[in-house]
């Protein structure tokens, strides 16, 4: 594993190296990250990056295929549209955690901000921790698994992702209800924490049994004005 320290570098010096060095299938120890900001952004192919701190905001946004571990907290925007690829924060991360993802797997093994997985397109977000307000706002697809509580106006607005929680819900956003869960859905629930969860957090999460599924009504999905006071209240 090769080492990169970020003392005495700029933003743009760090990412070029972490490129150089997957580029080539070396995974990649960054150490003094200093909670900056933009690191490890549109990393494109295979590779393993772990970030040895904190992290500012937007880290791992726009990536395709590699692999982030940050052992630390993360600001805002972690993750940000990736495409594909797996991002892992062992500590909070904050609002905006999976903005706009299309794939690939974020995981914050502990709690997260408001707008957690805000117009996500696809992929999987596990919160192990709870999430702030309106987490999957407009969710257009994909799946959202908060182990703890969810904040006001969860899923406000959604189209096609499905929200699962296993805590209390503070309060279900415009056309967001709670409707029955289903074998597949437990049995979804329990593979997905099994695989992207250690085994020692489990013991303390709540298992498929437990989880409330949360999808939009689909009263907003298409305007019609002899339906205007369902919009109304929604603006």
């Amino acid at each position: 594993m090769a080492k990169l320290n970020c003392n005495g570098q700029t933003i743009r010096e760090i990412n070029s190296s972490i490129r150089k060095c997957i580029s080539v299938g070396e995974s990649v120890a960054v150490e003094s990250p200093g909670a900056r900001h933009n690191l490890g952004v549109a990393l494109l192919g295979s590779g393993e990056v772990t970030f040895q701190g904190s992290v500012g905001y937007y880290c791992g946004g726009l990536m395709d295929g590699a692999t982030i571990r940050i052992r630390g907290n993360a600001g805002w925007g972690l993750a940000e549209s990736m495409l594909d690829g797996q991002v892992i924060v062992e500590g909070n991360a904050g609002n905006s955690a999976g903005a706009a993802i299309r794939g690939g797997t974020l995981v914050v093994q502990g709690d997260s901000g408001a707008r957690t997985g805000v117009s996500m397109k696809n992929g999987l977000i596990i919160v192990t921790g709870s999430c702030g307000y309106m987490s999957g706002f407009m969710g257009q697809g994909g799946k959202m698994i908060i182990c703890g509580d969810a904040a006001e106006a969860l899923g406000d607005s959604m189209y096609e992702t499905v929200c699962f929680v296993g805590g209390k819900i503070a309060d279900l956003g415009n056309d967001a209800i709670v409707v029955d869960i289903t074998n597949e859905d437990r049995a979804f629930l329990d593979a997905s924490l099994r695989k992207h969860l250690p085994n020692t957090m489990l013991k303390n999460l709540p298992n498929g049994d437990n989880f409330k599924k949360v999808v939009s009504g689909k009263k907003l999905w298409n305007f019609d004005k002899s339906d205007w006071k369902t919009w109304e209240q929604a603006l």
